[in-house]
């Protein structure tokens, strides 16, 4: 995303743990003015002390993408606590920290654009990732509630709903081994970016990246029983 904005002549403020990674990515996207600000959004006061250093530094956010986020895959009761906790402040705490803080100056400056990364994960339980689908829907049902709040207002609020995704993400919820993670299945994460960028800088509120647009809509017409064995079942598949 960092990348397709720069070519569309975004100044852009990149966040995120490894500095050494976010430096790098400031070397690539060297056609424009890229700030790079560390920060791990899992701890308490991330969130506001982010925002107060963009304050700090007089910078305007324009079009804010809460793309941090990760997953975890096994039975609830075998997980990592503090992951789970840790997984809850990334995906939807700090989400929401971060809406808030830049909302206000988005009104009152009459536009801006928040682009908030759900996933498919958003319209069903998710047995075997219980939290991570959990926060998901948070996500989803938070950015459709404010996209309508801020009605009249040119400030627009999007959810991107993508599936498997390439990306470290399956790494990270220590999914590598399942079928429906296999390279195969998953989607390119330029294609999704991209997909999510130009959908978002429409005011679409729910974007559905490729084949999965009709997926919410045929899940109405299963009892939700049924639609928990099934997720079930495809997560515990392993890789063929």
């Amino acid at each position: 995303m960092a990348g397709i904005l720069a070519k569309d002549g975004w100044d852009l403020i990149i966040v995120g743990r490894n500095r050494k990674a976010l430096d790098a990515l400031r070397e690539d996207l060297s056609d424009t003015k890229v700030t790079v600000i560390e920060s791990d959004l899992s701890k308490d006061g991330a969130a506001e002390a982010l925002f107060e250093e963009t304050e700090r530094q007089g910078l305007k956010v324009d079009f804010l993408i809460n793309c941090a986020g990760f997953g975890d895959l096994g039975l609830f009761s075998d997980c990592d606590l503090d992951k789970q906790i840790d997984m809850i402040h990334v995906n939807d705490v700090s989400l929401t920290v971060l809406t808030r803080l830049y909302v206000t100056g988005m009104i009152e400056r009459g536009s801006g654009r928040i682009l908030n990364v759900a996933s498919i994960a958003s319209f069903q339980p998710g047995p075997l990732m219980s939290v991570y689908y959990a926060s998901k829907a948070y996500v989803l049902s938070f950015s459709e509630a404010l996209a309508v709040e801020l009605k009249g207002t040119e400030v627009t609020v999007s959810a991107l709903c993508p599936g498997p995704t390439d990306t470290a993400f399956i790494e990270t919820a220590g999914a590598g081994g399942k079928n429906l993670f296999k390279k195969a299945a998953c989607a390119s994460a330029d294609d999704v970016a991209a997909y999510g960028i130009k959908k978002a800088l429409k005011g679409k509120v729910i974007i559905l990246p490729g084949s999965l647009k009709l997926l919410p809509f045929a899940e109405r017409f299963f009892p939700r029983a049924f639609i928990r064995k099934v997720v079930y079942f495809i997560q515990s598949r392993p890789a063929t």
